[in-house]
C-alpha cells in the first residue's frame, strides 16, 4: 500500500508532508516520491498508533479477571479508539489471580484476535506497595517485594510482564529491583519513599515512575522525595494520567517541563467503567462509583483510576496548552521505549510495525491501521 499527501509525524518528532508505503505489515518507505497508485490522504495527520502501558480495563471488564472474552472485547474497544498496542495492567490481588491474568494476556499476544489492539506485554501494578500510599489498591493483598514470587508469575505469563511496580522503601526492595530489572522494566509506585530511597532504587535498576504525582509524596524543598530523584536521572521515564481529574493542567505542563516529552508517558489508568455510563462498578474486590466520569472508591473521595482513553487524553493535553508533537511523543515513542519495544513500535520509520492513525485537523479519529491492516 502507498499513501501520499499526508502530514506524517516522523521519527524526527515533527510533522513532515509527504508519502509513505507499507509492505508486509511494516513501513517500507517514509517520505520520498509516491507511486502512481498511492492513496491521497488529503493532508490528514498520520501518527503512530497509541500505546497504553497502564490500562486496567474498559467496557465493563477488567484485565485482572483473566477472562478471554472480556480481553477480546476490551482490546477491540482500544483499537476502535486509536490504541493499537496495550499492556493489560493487573491490581494488588492474590498471586493465583495474577498468574491467570498473565496467562490470558500471553494468549492474547500469541493469538492476536482480529480487530483488537495488540497485547505487547503486561503491567504488574502490585502487590509490592506501601500501605500508606495504597490508594485504591486492596490492602488485604499487599506484600513485601518477593523476587521468587515474581519469577513464578513471570513464568506463568511466558515472560509477558513488561513492567513490575515496587515501593522502594520496603524491605528487600533494592535487591528485588536488581534482579527484576534484568527481566523487565521496574517502576516506582504507591510509595512513601524518601529521596534517598528512590535514588537507591534507581541505582539498582528502576527506570520508570507509575502515575506521576499520584500515590507518592509531593515535592517538598527539604524532603524532595521520589519525583526529583527521577527527574535527575535521564534514564527514568514517568507516567501521567491526563484525564483532567487526577492531575491539574498546570501540573501536567510542569511534568513535561521537568522530564521533557521523550521521558513522559501518557497513560489512561482506565478501569472497567471506561466507555460505560455513570454507576457502580468493582475494582479488585472493592466497590467503586462513577459520577460525571469520575471514579472513586464508594463513599470516599479516593480516586480509583480513570474512565478515559488515550485518544481523549491526546485531545486533553493539547487543550491544556501542550504542543501536539509533544503529546504524540508521550503517547507513542516514549511508552514504547519505557517497555523496551521502541525497536518495533512507537514511530513511523522504515522497518517498524505499520501501526498508525489518521487524524483530522481537530484531532478526531479517521482511521486505524494495525500491522498495515485497516481496523476502522
Amino acid at each position: 500500500m502507498q499513501f501520499r499527501n499526508a502530514m506524517i509525524y516522523t521519527e524526527k518528532f515533527r510533522f513532515e508532508h509527504g508519502a509513505f508505503a507499507v509492505e508486509n505489515g511494516r513501513f517500507a518507505r517514509v517520505l520520498g516520491q509516491p507511486g502512481p497508485d498511492a492513496v491521497d490522504l488529503h493532508g490528514a495527520y498520520v501518527i503512530p498508533g497509541l500505546l497504553d502501558i497502564h490500562t486496567h480495563g474498559n467496557s465493563g471488564a477488567d484485565y485482572s479477571d483473566g477472562n478471554w472474552d472480556d480481553y477480546v472485547r476490551m482490546a477491540r474497544y482500544s483499537a476502535r479508539n486509536g490504541i493499537t498496542s496495550i499492556a493489560p495492567t493487573t491490581l494488588t490481588l492474590p498471586y493465583e489471580t495474577l498468574a491467570a491474568a498473565f496467562a490470558t494476556a500471553y494468549r492474547m499476544a500469541d493469538e492476536r484476535p482480529a480487530g483488537c489492539a495488540v497485547v505487547r506485554g503486561a503491567h504488574m501494578e502490585g502487590p509490592f506497595f506501601s500501605e500508606k500510599k495504597k490508594g485504591a489498591q486492596n490492602a488485604a493483598y499487599l506484600r513485601e517485594p518477593d523476587f521468587e514470587a515474581f519469577s513464578k508469575l513471570f513464568a506463568a505469563g511466558n515472560g509477558i510482564v513488561r513492567i513490575v511496580d515496587v515501593a522502594p522503601e520496603l524491605p528487600g526492595a533494592a535487591e528485588f529491583v536488581r534482579k527484576a530489572s534484568k527481566q523487565c522494566t521496574v517502576s516506582i509506585a504507591h510509595t512513601d519513599a524518601s529521596y534517598d530511597d528512590a535514588v537507591r532504587a534507581i541505582e539498582a535498576g528502576v527506570t520508570h515512575l507509575t502515575h506521576l504525582y499520584n500515590a507518592m509524596p509531593g515535592i517538598h524543598h527539604r524532603k524532595p522525595g521520589v519525583i526529583p530523584a527521577a527527574v535527575e536521572n535521564e534514564q527514568v521515564s514517568a507516567e501521567l494520567i491526563s484525564d483532567g481529574q487526577h492531575v491539574h493542567p498546570a501540573s501536567v505542563r510542569l511534568a513535561f517541563r521537568m522530564f521533557g516529552p521523550a521521558r513522559m508517558v501518557l497513560i489512561s489508568d482506565s478501569l472497567r467503567c471506561c466507555g460505560m455510563p455513570d454507576g457502580e462498578y468493582e475494582l479488585g474486590g472493592q466497590p467503586i462509583e462513577m459520577k460525571g466520569g469520575k471514579a472513586t472508591l464508594r463513599g470516599t473521595d479516593t480516586l480509583a483510576g480513570s474512565s478515559s482513553n488515550l485518544l481523549q487524553e491526546l485531545q486533553n493535553v493539547v487543550s491544556f496548552g501542550l504542543p501536539l508533537e509533544d503529546a504524540i511523543t508521550a503517547l507513542t515513542s516514549a511508552p514504547a521505549k519505557a517497555v523496551r519495544l521502541d525497536h518495533e513500535i512507537g514511530s513511523i520509520a522504515v522497518g517498524k510495525k505499520a501501526d498508525l492513525l489518521l487524524l483530522t485537523e481537530d484531532l478526531e479519529l479517521d482511521s486505524v491501521y494495525i500491522d498495515g491492516n485497516k481496523i476502522i
